[in-house]
C-alpha cells in the first residue's frame, strides 16, 4: 500500500537513510516504514519541504522535467539584493554546471518587504554587523544542482540561507524542522497534481 509523508527537513541533514561520513540523515528525525525514500532532494545545508513516498507514480511525475512543478524557495543573501538583480534571475542566468554553461528558465522571483516567519536556523546564521542581508522568493519550474545558489551568486549575492517553502501546493507552514506529516493519496495528490 502507498503511503505519503510530508517533513521538513533540517539544516545539514543528508535527504537519505543511510549514512555516511557521520552526516545526520533523514534517519535521525523521522521514522517511516522501511520501503518509504524522499521524492527528490535538498542539499545537505538546504532545510524545508521533502515529499517521502513509496509510490512510484508520484516519484516519477514529481521528477520527470517535463512536467515542471512549481517549487517556491525562501533565500537569505548576503548584501542589499534590488529590483535589477531579481529581474536577472526571473529573465534566467547562466550558471555553471558539471563544467558546462547552462542558461536557467525563467522564473518568478521578488523581494520580501519583511524577512518571512520561520524558525531560527540551528545552528544560526553567521551574523556580520557591517553585511546587509535581504530576503527574496523564487518560485523555479526545474531543479538542477544547487541552482539557487548558484544563480544568486552568480549577480554578486551568495546565499545563507535557503528553505524549499512549497512544492506545487504543498507547504511546509504547519511544520517545524525535523517534524512530519502523513497525508492520504487523495489529499497529497490534489496538493500536487492540482495543475495537471
Amino acid at each position: 500500500m502507498d503511503q505519503y509523508f510530508v517533513a521538513y527537513k533540517p539544516f545539514q541533514v543528508l535527504s537519505q537513510f543511510t549514512s555516511q561520513e557521520d552526516k545526520k540523515t533523514l534517519k535521525d528525525f523521522f521514522r517511516v516504514p522501511q520501503n518509504i525514500y524522499p521524492v527528490g532532494r535538498l542539499d545537505y545545508d538546504s532545510e524545508g519541504l521533502l515529499v517521502l513516498t513509496n509510490d512510484k507514480q508520484m516519484n516519477h511525475r514529481l521528477l520527470n522535467p517535463s512536467f515542471a512543478h512549481e517549487r517556491e524557495y525562501w533565500v537569505q543573501v548576503e548584501g542589499n539584493i534590488e529590483q535589477p538583480a531579481v529581474d536577472s534571475l526571473e529573465r534566467g542566468v547562466d550558471i555553471n554546471l558539471d563544467g558546462k554553461i547552462y542558461r536557467t528558465q525563467k522564473c518568478q522571483a521578488g523581494i520580501f518587504s519583511d524577512p518571512p516567519r520561520l524558525p531560527e536556523r540551528n545552528p544560526p546564521i553567521r551574523y556580520r554587523k557591517h553585511i546587509p542581508t535581504n530576503w527574496i522568493w523564487m518560485v523555479l519550474r526545474e531543479g538542477k544542482n544547487r541552482q539557487v545558489r548558484k544563480m544568486t551568486a552568480k549577480l554578486g549575492y551568495p546565499t545563507l540561507r535557503l528553505v524549499r517553502y512549497r512544492i506545487v501546493g504543498l507547504t511546509i507552514d504547519q511544520l517545524m524542522p525535523g517534524e512530519m506529516i502523513e497525508m492520504k493519496r487523495e489529499e497529497i495528490y490534489e496538493n500536487l497534481f492540482e495543475e495537471d
